[in-house]
């Protein structure tokens, strides 16, 4: 009886042990009851591999969270990125005769072909095909939405997006860690598409498969809640403001196409020139319709003393950021782009249109690989002009102008601004006419003014007393006469930063013309303060007479000098006297020769 029970106690160890054999080797299979979930890592690769924290060898994609990454990348996470998902195929396993071999394997079935059309794929390519679904393995599923992407991205993303807003799903946007999860999830195949990305977002990530559940890496075992790690770049558009005093007006640059001749952040000029501006703008990446920019906006602003010419936009894109590589250039009546003012705000208002919106989000002639779109990290400039008024500021107290740039992208809700600014200044000289003795008369005192370093006649309008520099004149006759009010002064308002000769052409009678010109140098230099809106130097000026520098007054604003006359010489009476003489002498010897002659005809008659 014992040894019955102890060969029982054998057989049944033995069955144990080779359930627990047929258990250990026996292939794992998808619980099929169960539901999957999709997380998502959002992270601002860009500045982490500028920080050193991330390279693309850094991290393979398992399908498992990895605390490791999410640990060293917390701190470039991506707050508010949408992704959206759509179940596109089934989960199957095949078994079939082939050859006279028998195969089994996983594929993946598709009843609607809208995906695999985006991606290259016909029905005809399926490795089987039942009940109106076509199914394909994982590798060719894989390899054709490679090769799409590296032929024609735009194309292919711009599709895959279509299909999953069509018949997908949004999830919840990432949170402050990077974070979005979506649970509860049928299996099979999913496609993923970013579907909207925060401004600084340059491009939307590549679309991907994912299948849930899926294989885990030792190939052991089968994970239901798959966490992914897509990545983006990230970068704005930038924005720089920039004048320069327009070649007509001007000895301080060649007037030459070069967009970097004469232009920088702040300038100086006269009033009544004209200066040019120009606005240089980096496009932001475009990769698909998702980062597509639906707006793109700038608002001009100039300061009281400036006015608009008018009518004189251009817009020219080019290829590099040294701007050589001119794509293409469009002027006001182009329909790309619309200008408005309004006066009162002293503003203009340039708007892409909608036809200018597609050039820019859709035009083929930048890119031929088709991994960015249209005019996609390009840069843009913009050209116009103004004049400076005599409402302008004088001196250190400058006349800034500003732009902002406000911009939108397809898949925001929101609108993004940049600003900059640039500033124009603009001086006076103020010259007060006096005579040594107190005597003599203003009113017949003239001067004139020469800007020696662009060889010209200032010329300027009188108001209430005061000069207001209205332009130049090449001609000497032409050019304005300035005399002194009633004061004795001389105020010219208006002049750039330049070397200047004051004149002096008439004066009363009776005293000294001036031998010589005096030399007037104003000079603008980058000052201690910096802008706050684009963070350059502004500029504080300086002055002298005749090569002593003199104190500005008002702000550094003007120039003072004092101009005297002295008296001539008095010439010797002597001369008058002797004239004198000789007339009295001359008129008695006039007397005797005509009491001689009437002397005469009486003794005759006699």
């Amino acid at each position: 009886m014992k040894k019955t029970k102890r060969l029982w106690a054998l057989l049944l160890a033995m069955v144990m042990a080779l359930g627990l054999i047929t258990t250990a080797f026996a292939a794992p299979t998808i619980d099929s009851g169960r539901k999957a979930s999709l997380s998502l890592y959002k992270y601002d690769i860009t500045a982490a591999s500028a920080d050193g924290a991330w390279d693309a060898a850094s991290y393979v994609s398992t399908g498992v969270q990895d605390d490791a990454v999410t640990d060293k990348l917390a701190q470039y996470a991506i707050q508010g990125v949408e992704f959206s998902y759509l179940r596109v195929a089934s989960i199957s396993t095949y078994s079939q005769r082939e050859s006279g071999q028998y195969k089994v394997g996983v594929l993946y079935g598709f009843a609607d072909d809208a995906v695999l059309q985006a991606i290259g794929l016909t029905k005809a390519d399926a490795y089987k095909r039942g009940n109106g679904v076509f199914y394909f393995t994982s590798d060719k599923l894989n390899k054709a939405l490679a090769d799409a992407l590296a032929d024609n991205a735009t194309t292919v993303k711009n599709a895959l997006e279509i299909a999953v807003r069509n018949g997908g799903k949004a999830m919840p946007e990432t949170d402050e860690t990077g974070h979005s999860k979506v649970g509860g999830l049928e299996q099979g195949l999913y496609l993923v598409v970013e579907t909207r990305v925060p401004e600084n977002v340059t491009s939307t990530c590549n679309p991907f498969f994912v299948s849930l559940p899926m294989t885990t890496m030792d190939g052991k075992n089968w994970n239901y809640d798959v966490t992914v790690y897509p990545k983006n770049q990230t970068g704005n558009p930038t924005l720089e403001k920039t004048v320069r005093e327009a070649a007509a007006d001007t000895g301080k640059n060649g007037g030459t196409a070069d967009i970097a001749d004469g232009y920088a952040h702040a300038a100086t000029a006269s009033v009544g020139d004209v200066v040019d501006y120009q606005i240089i703008s980096t496009l932001p990446t475009i990769t698909s319709k998702a980062t597509s920019l639906t707006t793109y906006t700038f608002v001009d602003t100039m300061s009281e003393g400036i006015r608009y010419n008018r009518s004189d936009v251009v817009i020219e894109f080019f290829r590099d950021a040294g701007r050589t590589d001119q794509i293409t250039a469009w002027d006001e009546d182009s329909g790309k782009f619309a200008v408005s003012y309004d006066d009162a705000q002293n503003t203009m208002t340039i708007g892409m249109t909608e036809t200018g919106l597609a050039d820019i989000n859709e035009s083929a002639s930048v890119y031929t690989d088709s991994v960015k779109r249209g005019y996609s990290d390009c840069t843009m400039r913009i050209t116009y002009a103004a004049t400076l008024t005599a409402d302008a500021q004088l001196g250190d107290t400058d006349n800034p102008n500003e732009v902002v740039l406000t911009w939108k992208r397809t898949n925001t809700g929101y609108f993004d601004t940049l600003q900059d600014c640039c500033h124009v200044y603009t001086y006076g000289v103020d010259v007060l006419k006096q005579f040594s003795d107190g005597k003599g008369d203003l009113a017949n005192v003239h001067f004139l003014l020469h800007n020696d370093t662009d060889g010209y006649f200032v010329t300027a309008e009188l108001v209430g007393g005061v000069y207001y520099v209205t332009g130049h004149e090449v001609k000497e006759s032409k050019t304005t006469v300035f005399a002194p009010n009633g004061e004795g002064h001389i105020r010219v308002m208006g002049l750039e930063d330049d070397t200047y000769t004051l004149t002096e052409t008439d004066t009363d009678k009776g005293y000294v013309l001036l031998k010589d010109g005096i030399e007037i140098i104003i000079t603008a230099a980058e000052g201690e303060s910096a802008c706050e809106a684009c963070g350059v130097k502004l500029l504080t000026a300086s002055g002298s007479v005749n090569g002593d520098a003199v104190d500005m007054e008002d702000g550094n604003a003007i120039v003072p000098l004092t101009v005297i006359n002295n008296p001539g010489f008095d010439l010797p009476k002597t001369g008058g006297y002797g004239t004198w003489m000789f007339t009295v002498g001359g008129c008695m010897l006039l007397g005797v020769a005509a009491f001689i002659v009437v002397k005469s005809r009486e003794r005759e008659e006699k």
